[in-house]
């Protein structure tokens, strides 16, 4: 019992209880439910210890990036900076990051970020995210080719 409750604080060391609520609102698609629960941690640098800091920061960018693209970007830079527990956390927070920078038209950055993500994601979980998105740079990156004249809506009399 003496064992059950001291793994108990170490597990609520590591994940803030109110993060982990989050984190269930978040995993039934309840954007509003979980940004509920991350408001109710007013400072998060004082209140929460880095890696949980981490944390709040990768949920912020995840119900952000529906929405604002810049300011996801900032959560999510703000967690890679801070670290995350888990690899595919760290490759969740990279592969978004690369999909931010690619819409940024920063391919490079996005490249990189995503060979990060694709050596953190040592179970495969994200491999077919990481392939469409490879998909996409490839199509970013042809040349578009335009027949006849530039304009808007076609033939002029």
């Amino acid at each position: 019992m003496l064992v059950l409750l001291s793994a108990m604080f170490v597990f609520l060391y590591y994940k803030n209880e109110v993060i982990l609520l989050a984190f269930l609102r978040l995993r039934k698609q309840d954007f509003p439910g979980a940004k509920k629960w991350l408001d109710r941690i007013k400072n998060p640098q004082a209140a929460l210890v880095p890696k949980q800091e981490g944390y709040y920061n990768y949920l912020n960018g995840i119900m952000v990036s529906q929405t604002n693209m810049n300011e996801a970007e900032k959560y999510f830079k703000k967690a890679e900076k801070l670290g995350l527990n888990m690899s595919a956390d760290m490759a969740m927070t990279k592969l978004n990051l690369a999909g931010i920078a690619m819409t940024k038209n920063r391919k490079r950055e996005a490249e990189l970020l995503l060979v990060e993500a694709k050596k953190l994601d040592k179970h495969n979980m994200l491999d077919e995210q990481i392939k469409m998105m490879k998909q996409q740079m490839k199509k970013v990156a042809q040349p578009r080719q335009q027949f006849g004249r530039s304009g808007r809506g076609g033939r002029r009399f």
